[in-house]
């Protein structure tokens, strides 16, 4: 691929290099692209849902347990991709899994983020036509279209998007659910019983921890253009708050309201072309992290398993039209039980990172003698089989284990075996692999990619 072919499509935005300190961005653009994500109709859905089954108390208590273990695995995870300035892809070559195992993580995590992509797009082309009517498949196909088009050029467009859709979004709800509210009375939908069946609390942590796992095991991605780990600490802690202290609560009030989970409507009372817009705002500042994602992950899976260097950018433009195609026909729908197989699949990903990087440290030495000069090693390891093992076995814990939250027990499983392991020693890399094994005509990534903002 010519030099002046890929810098015609989009940025590359370090995809298989550390971030520069010189190209991160500032406290308030990253506070809004996290912020960005904590808020969407689903999340209002999920407080109701739980509303129905509990009361506002133990509702707060359900949401609390949540946030503190998502905010734990963030900031552990968030905090390695910051201070390495790597995404989770490329930093598990060198932490956990080595290159032939990290070609195995990329594609699980490209392969999950561009079929939730799918999905949420499927979600937003049936609302739209709802609310201002048309077919669902053009709607599917506007969105894709135009969120590709915004991922193609990378991070700086998409905190571009983020400093107008998340005030514009959360004013829009606020707007809507304060409207509905001031007619009630909040202390009584406060202190009035569940209206539906009763919801266990380890049902209704798993349900909130669960859910957001898989963002929280590819925080790197966005982590590693923070500038400090305490802005890592507060942006993801706000994110938190919002998510599930504010919009989940008054999700769990509404559900209190209508005594169902069906509270979108209030959500979107406006209806029409103003309800249309809180739609695409929803959709667009989340799913643009699923597509961007997904790329970084096939870019290192085609480098290690082909050896060839693909730009972000072209990678970007495949995976939205096959993203975008599949939503349009309503196949996606179809695929939600193998995505949420998938989910339980990734958060061992999380746990052996945690162990590695912050714990039994065995693997990370070469990331820290190129740290200071961000650069990335000349050689990683070729396999690290108890690796495999280990995800395979979290995984099943995950997925056959019924006590507690299956994301949380599949991670916790991965992190024990990895820390217990390791300390024995029985953790061991097999072979060398130079860094430099793929195509080598790709523009350097400085070179491509945009400036960061403040």
């Amino acid at each position: 691929m010519a030099v002046t072919e890929t810098k015609a499509v989009g940025s590359d935005d370090y995809a298989l290099s550390r971030v520069p300190r010189t190209e991160r961005f500032g406290f308030w653009t990253m506070l809004l692209q996290w912020l960005g994500q904590s808020g969407s109709l689903s999340q209002f859905t999920l407080g109701a849902t739980i509303g129905v089954g509990m009361t506002f108390g133990k509702a707060f208590l359900a949401f609390t347990l949540g946030a503190v273990i998502l905010e734990i695995v963030i900031f552990a995870i968030g905090l390695a991709g910051m201070r390495e300035g790597l995404a989770t892809p490329l930093l598990t070559r060198w932490i956990g899994f080595g290159r032939n195992g990290s070609a195995l993580v990329s594609l699980v995590i490209a392969v999950s983020l561009v079929g939730w992509f799918g999905v949420q797009n499927t979600i937003f082309g049936n609302s739209v036509a709802a609310l201002v009517g048309g077919p669902s498949a053009l709607w599917c196909a506007v969105a894709g279209v135009a969120i590709t088009a915004l991922v193609i050029f990378g991070f700086k467009y998409m905190a571009l998007l983020a400093k107008i859709a998340t005030p514009l979004f959360f004013a829009l709800i606020a707007w809507s659910v304060t409207t509905t509210l001031m007619h009630h009375s909040v202390s009584e939908l406060i202190s009035a019983p569940p209206p539906g069946e009763h919801l266990p609390l380890a049902v209704a942590a798993t349900a909130i921890a669960g859910g957001y796992m898989t963002g929280a095991i590819v925080a790197p991605e966005m982590t590693r253009y923070n500038k400090k780990g305490s802005h890592v600490f507060v942006q993801s802690a706000s994110s938190m708050i919002l998510s599930e202290y504010i919009v989940g609560m008054i999700g769990v009030l509404l559900g209190h309201l209508v005594k169902s989970s069906d509270v979108t409507h209030i959500v979107l009372s406006t209806s029409g072309a103003v309800g249309a817009i809180v739609v695409i705002l929803s959709t667009a500042k989340i799913n643009d992290w699923n597509l961007y994602g997904s790329s970084l992950g096939i870019v290192n899976f085609f480098q290690v398993v082909f050896g060839k260097r693909l730009h972000r950018g072209v990678v970007t433009v495949g995976l939205g039209i096959v993203g975008t195609v599949l939503s349009a026909i309503g196949v996606m729908e179809h695929f939600t039980e193998f995505l949420s197989t998938l989910g339980v699949a990734i958060p061992p990903i999380g746990g052996i990172i945690v162990a590695e990087y912050w714990v039994v440290r065995r693997m990370r030495k070469p990331l820290d003698a190129t740290r200071d000069a961000e650069t990335l090693p000349a050689s990683a390891p070729t396999w690290v089989p108890m690796s495999l093992v280990i995800w395979a076995a979290a995984f099943c814990v995950g997925k056959f284990v019924t006590a507690g939250i299956p994301a949380l027990n599949s991670l916790l499983t991965a992190f024990v075996l990895y820390c217990v392991l390791g300390g024995l020693g029985w953790i061991k890399s097999y072979g060398t692999s130079t860094l430099d094994d793929g195509d080598t005509s790709l523009p350097d990534a400085r070179e491509a990619t945009p400036m960061g903002a403040a």
